[in-house]
């Protein structure tokens, strides 16, 4: 059985590093890469570009139920959404991206900066090898996006709140030496061509 996620044992803003990284470590999800079931249908469920989930219509109104069927999703090859378990499959309708990155913190600063995101499941992903940051190709209609599971470039993503990005933004400015980037965990993320990180050196 899965169990949803578990609620976060103080305000986000408040967390340690120490602490954030032990809630992460603590983390178990379902391996639904690894469920392959022969029985598929639609789950009448949608996720809509603010976040809300939906069935047959009528909105979710249960935290806990949105995090349980959180724990069970799945991005495909061709980019379609299901909710799987090990006897079935459901397509989900996703409007934009399943996530979104609601809250930020950051410790450290340049290439010692590590930045970690609560997601509007209060599921928490630090940006870095494994999970990086993109923001699209075009400066002037920036896609920020934080990759949170599945395979990169074509698993489950949060879009970051516009809020949060121009804060990114300001700390990449801030620090600046040639192209304005942001690091996290090691990994240098570009702001302004959509590339994947730049692992250890600087530009």
């Amino acid at each position: 059985m899965v169990s949803p996620a578990p609620s976060l044992p103080k305000a986000f803003s408040q967390l340690s590093l120490a602490e954030t990284a032990d809630l992460l470590a603590a983390r178990r999800l379902p391996p639904v890469e690894q469920w392959h079931p022969e029985r598929s249908g639609d789950s009448a469920m949608e996720i809509r570009a603010d976040g809300s989930w939906y069935h047959e219509g009528g909105r979710i109104g249960r935290p806990a139920m949105v995090k349980l069927f959180s724990t069970i999703l799945r991005r495909e090859p061709d980019g379609s959404h299901v909710l799987v378990t090990p006897a079935e499959k459901l397509a989900i309708a996703v409007e934009d991206t399943p996530f979104r990155a609601v809250e930020m913190k950051s410790e450290g600063t340049g290439e010692g900066r590590r930045l970690v995101f609560r997601l509007d499941t209060d599921d928490l992903v630090m940006a870095g090898p494994q999970h990086p940051l993109t923001f699209g190709r075009d400066p002037d209609h920036p896609d920020p996006r934080l990759h949170v599971r599945g395979t990169i470039g074509n698993g489950l993503e949060a879009r970051i709140d516009r809020a949060l990005y121009y804060e990114i933004v300001g700390m990449a400015l801030a620090e600046a030496e040639g192209d304005p980037a942001i690091w996290s965990d090691g990994v240098r993320f570009p702001l302004m061509d959509g590339r994947a990180g730049d692992g250890g050196g600087a530009p």
